[in-house]
């Protein structure tokens, strides 16, 4: 493995899994993974494309599923540019944002299987309300932006803060 791991602490401190929770992601995640290289395979064959039988050729920095996820996991966890993370998996950067592109999509899928990706969007104030339920708190985090208004009295009203005067 590119990255070796001690312990449970150090697991969870470069993935937020504990190793349970990562061998459970694992199990679907290379299901999914699977199930991708399958139709990749077979478009290549419908297209006239493809070269090998699936399985062949260079087989990367990345040799198994459990590196796959322990690489796309860590950069989520992280955030590293793709040199760091490149270096911590003994690849070059392009390599790296490659992968990275790469593992992406079939983690989010993974996540949406197994219902554990959360909601990004709401289309009613009612669905917003209906995900939230049970919950007590919620903390937003968020930036305010100056905002350009116009002359006019009434479209200023539209966009009016609240603030007296912006701080600079």
């Amino acid at each position: 493995m590119g990255m070796h791991i001690r312990d449970e602490r150090q697991m969870k401190a470069l993935t937020g899994l504990s190793q349970a929770q990562f061998n459970h992601l694992l199990s679907v995640f290379s299901d999914i993974y699977q199930a991708t290289q399958q139709k990749t395979y077979e478009k290549g064959l419908e297209s006239g494309t493809r070269r090998r039988k699936p399985g062949g050729g260079c087989k990367g920095k990345l040799p198994t599923i459990a590196e796959k996820l322990l690489f796309v996991l860590y950069y989520y966890k992280t955030y590293p540019t793709f040199d760091v993370l490149g270096t911590q998996f003994d690849m070059v950067r392009s390599k790296a944002n490659e992968n990275l592109h790469k593992l992406s999509p079939i983690l989010y899928d993974t996540l949406v299987y197994l219902e554990m990706m959360p909601y990004r969007e709401f289309s009613t104030p009612d669905d917003f309300k209906a995900a939230l339920q049970g919950i007590d708190q919620l903390i937003i985090d968020a930036t305010e932006r100056s905002y350009r208004r116009s002359k006019e009295d009434a479209k200023q009203r539209e966009h009016y803060s609240g603030k007296k005067k912006s701080i600079r």
